[in-house]
């Protein structure tokens, strides 16, 4: 049930209508604290609505929770003034409470939770296997470009750059970084595309 709470959750966050208005031509972005934290607010409530409607952004939004770094910057933003502010304000609204009441009915009812987390768990599904194919899509791209003698160069003067490689291994550490990495280990699992691969590592080895 951890998921169907983790839906009830999304659903309550995605009713969550604080915006700074677009058409305020006089905003700009680093200028105002006060009025930036609105505008990611407004970003991520916008985000996390959208991904209610699209599996794809839904499996990612799930795959981003597991990254530590953007949980504590989630955890910064909802203890802030800001955050605290557009929340009562929202808990205040007829609108709010109503559709929060309606939620809480339909998770009551078996039968309904059933449905959502049956629906829930779809989306997931698909959205994971959409998020697969466009990291395998990734990497069939950057090896065809490997096949580049100018950026094979390009890619191992690139590696003799400590600075570079330091880089490197710090977005390994990075959850999101793990789909390219799932997808290229299933991609190796075809005799020729292995062939590939490791022709191209000993080209780069070579390059160094």
């Amino acid at each position: 049930m951890k998921l169907l709470s983790a839906l009830f959750s999304t659903t309550l966050f995605a009713a969550i209508a604080c915006s700074v208005d677009a058409k305020d031509d006089a905003y700009v972005y680093g200028k105002d604290p006060k009025k930036d934290a609105e505008y990611d607010i407004s970003m991520g409530m916008a985000g996390i609505q959208q991904a209610a409607k699209d599996p794809k952004l839904l499996a990612q939004l799930f795959q981003d929770m597991q990254d530590p770094q953007l949980m504590a910057e989630a955890k910064k933003m909802m203890e802030s003034p800001e955050w605290k502010k557009k929340m009562k304000q929202l808990t205040n609204d007829k609108d709010f409470k109503k559709s929060t009441e309606s939620a809480k009915k339909m998770m009551e009812d078996p039968n309904e939770a059933a449905k959502l987390q049956a629906k829930m768990e779809h989306m997931m599904k698909q959205g994971t296997a959409e998020l697969k194919n466009e990291a395998k899509d990734t990497m069939a791209q950057a090896m065809q470009a490997m096949n580049d003698p100018s950026v094979m160069a390009q890619a191992a003067q690139m590696m003799k750059d400590p600075s570079f490689q330091q880089q490197l291994a710090q977005m390994a550490k990075d959850p999101s970084f793990q789909k390219y990495i799932g997808a290229m280990q299933e991609m190796m699992q075809d005799p020729s595309t292995k062939q590939q691969m490791e022709h191209m590592a000993d080209s780069f080895r070579s390059a160094l």
